[in-house]
């Protein structure tokens, strides 16, 4: 044969091989591209964005359903009585109502418990850690931390595996979540599993969703319409840190270009006139060191703040009035004790704390407002609830405490 027709045929070898190569590539992206795990249905209104999912931790119902019953699962504590519901409780909208947590061996925490409502749509996590950005990773702090202890395992992992492995239940449930997994019980697929749980608690169904998205005109009163315009008005600059579909400026999802994070010091504190926190709760300052940082904490969601009382990081303001008063004050004034000061006159508060006018009815408006994100749906899921509770049980119980 030539060497200019052996050439040739060398050419098409090496160019059929090519296209070949081409249709495979194509031929397996499609099929991965058409896996259950991409096809999870968030049952999402039109408007909401999805999340934002890591991955390495794809969504599934498997996963959910496994999530849930560990987020319930007090046996993930030292005690065999705590768990992530004890301090995020559905009922109110994933928080405890107290001012500060109490861990599994009733060590009281620097902070509250934060909403997980909408949790998925978080940049960042936590009142004040810039560096949390994963819920698998944050998912480590409860159960392990020992500063303050939460559910208390530190140094207990194996107990954890082996509690886990001696139960029929988990072991067919972590099978069929991490079916590609030969050892799937381990800590790595326990905090996906919380993780991918917690990312469907998703509240859209406020009454002032159907308002604002769904075109219910009738849906909330006057008074939570005029409360509207006081919250995103230059006057009272609400919507400046409580702004967005999640009201909060710290947000991700997959129609926003980029992440929004932001922390805040909002004058709740100014021990020594140069802007000082309690020296347990200095906010971001905790991390970075950075002076201007001190009292920066990040602004949580507004979605069922009705709910989630007492207020700020630490629950140092009981009522939503006295947030308000707060705001209107510029700042808050604590006349005596160690931690008196004139919060009005902290350095380092935010630029949109500055005090504004606001009459008794107006703030009554603002109220109304606030109250109209409170999303029925979200506290009475049960796909959110206890899977070790009949739902049955949890109706009948709820139906008697609100005909009281």
């Amino acid at each position: 044969m030539p060497s200019s027709q052996m050439k040739l045929t060398r050419w098409c070898l090496l160019a059929t091989i090519y296209l070949l190569s081409i249709c495979l590539s194509i031929g397996l992206s499609t099929a991965l591209g058409a896996s259950p795990t991409s096809e999870y249905n968030w049952n999402l209104l039109a408007w909401m964005p999805k999340p934002i999912v890591p991955a390495d931790n794809p969504m599934s119902s498997e996963k959910v359903e496994l999530g849930r019953h560990l987020f319930y699962e007090q046996r993930l504590s030292i005690t065999g009585k705590f768990s992530c519901a004890s301090c995020h409780i559905q009922a109110l909208a994933f928080t405890d109502g107290k001012s500060v947590s109490v861990g599994a061996t009733g060590e009281t925490h620097f902070r509250g418990a934060m909403s997980l409502a909408n949790i998925a749509y978080s940049p960042v996590l936590t009142w004040a850690n810039p560096l949390i950005k994963q819920l698998e990773k944050q998912a480590l702090v409860p159960m392990f931390g020992e500063h303050p202890v939460e559910m208390g395992m530190g140094g207990r992992e194996k107990q954890i595996l082996v509690m886990l492995k001696n139960d029929s239940k988990y072991r067919q449930m972590f099978a069929a979540a991490f079916a590609d997994s030969e050892d799937a019980i381990n800590l790595n697929n326990i905090t996906k599993a919380l993780a991918t749980f917690e990312r469907t608690l998703i509240s859209i169904n406020s009454p002032y969703d159907r308002y604002r998205f769904a075109g219910d005109s009738n849906a909330i009163s006057q008074a939570a319409k005029r409360g509207e315009k006081l919250f995103n008005s230059e006057n009272l600059e609400c919507f400046h840190c409580h702004g967005g579909i999640n009201f909060t400026d710290s947000i991700m999802h997959q129609k926003l270009a980029f992440v929004e994070i932001a922390f805040h010091n909002t004058g709740l504190y100014n021990i020594d006139g140069k802007g000082a926190y309690p020296p347990d709760n200095t906010g971001v300052y905790e991390i970075t060191s950075v002076p201007s940082d001190m009292g920066r904490f990040k602004a949580p969601t507004l979605r069922n703040i009705a709910l989630t009382s007492p207020y700020m990081h630490d629950g140092s303001i009981a009522t939503l009035e006295e947030v308000i008063d707060h705001y209107k004050a510029g700042g808050r004034t604590i006349r005596g004790g160690k931690f008196a000061g004139v919060g009005s006159d902290n350095p380092l508060k935010s630029e949109f704390i500055n005090g504004f006018d606001l009459t008794e009815s107006e703030k009554s408006d603002l109220i109304a407002f606030l109250k109209s994100l409170t999303d029925e749906g979200l506290i009475k899921n049960p796909d959110f609830s206890d899977p070790n509770i009949d739902p049955i049980i949890v109706n009948t119980v709820r139906l008697r405490q609100e005909t009281r």
